[in-house]
């Protein structure tokens, strides 16, 4: 099974690490069986599963429920859960307890939070207390109203040199992992050749040591906005909505379900039935 150890392993063997978001026990025993190194259980299922317009009222009984379901699922990725909008924001000790809980209520390996410099105090409590933790700089969904919406970061020097600076506090506090989010591709290149612990880009460049993507997006289940870097692998929009129609159509005209579809009874117990 992958662990954090395995994440250190394939950075010094320079091997790619393939995360992949997912939400549910059917997503997550697909992904799994396909060889997927890390399943993240996002806050992004804020928007992906229950509709919201952001992540920030996803709850922690939202991430419990969704994590449960994905560690089902998973017999050899590791399963990492976010930890969602003012779940370690408060406080030290909340930021623990709320940690806890994910891992002991999920089974999840590790958690994930946003933040740097200011979360610092959280970051070393929640891994003195031996949970695993993995890091998140660059765009951070949660703090959307402060930077003023979903913007690329790290563009200015002193943007760069401070996210340079944040990367190397996390690998120093003892994360095992950082998740570098819309920043230039060659800021994540030299954060990446700066620190020892792995990095894992969305829309941070190929130099990263690893890429996640959100499932729907990369499955293309969306036919709104694409964020920029997004590939779809597959467009399973077109393909889900012709099924259903067909489905519909085959229902309405009596063509399913068809004999094979059905079950017998013998006409000796029909008999007794009149």
């Amino acid at each position: 099974m992958v662990s954090t150890a395995t994440f250190l392993e394939m950075k010094a063997k320079k091997e790619k690490i393939t995360v992949l978001t997912a939400y549910d026990y059917a997503t997550a025993t697909l992904l799994d069986q396909a060889g997927v190194d890390c399943l993240l259980v996002g806050d992004s299922l804020g928007n992906t599963m229950l509709g919201y317009s952001d992540t920030l009222s996803v709850t922690m009984d939202d991430m419990v429920h969704h994590g449960k379901a994905v560690v089902r699922g998973a017999k050899n990725a590791m399963v990492v859960v976010d930890m969602p909008f003012l779940s370690y924001h408060i406080s030290a000790e909340e930021a623990v307890r709320n940690a806890g809980r994910l891992i002991k209520e999920t089974g999840c390996k590790a958690i994930k939070l946003e933040g740097g410099f200011q979360v610092k105090d959280k970051l070393e409590a929640i891994i003195k207390a031996q949970i695993p933790v993995m890091g998140h700089l660059g765009l951070t969904p949660q703090s959307v109203n402060v930077l003023g919406g979903f913007k690329v970061q790290g563009k200015s020097e002193s943007q760069a040199q401070r996210l340079i600076e944040e990367a190397k506090m996390l690998e120093e506090v003892g994360c095992f992992a950082v998740v570098l989010e819309c920043i230039p591709a060659k800021l994540a290149e030299i954060i990446s050749a700066q620190i020892s612990i792995p990095t894992i880009g969305i829309g941070a460049g190929a130099d990263c040591d690893g890429q996640v993507l959100v499932i729907q997006d990369m499955l293309g289940m969306y036919s709104d906005f694409k964020p920029k870097f997004v590939k779809q692998f597959a467009v399973l929009k077109d393909t889900i909505n012709d099924a259903v129609k067909n489905y519909c159509d085959e229902v309405k005209t009596g063509a399913f379900p068809s004999k094979e579809h059905t079950f017998k009874i013998d006409d000796s117990v029909l008999e007794k039935l009149y």
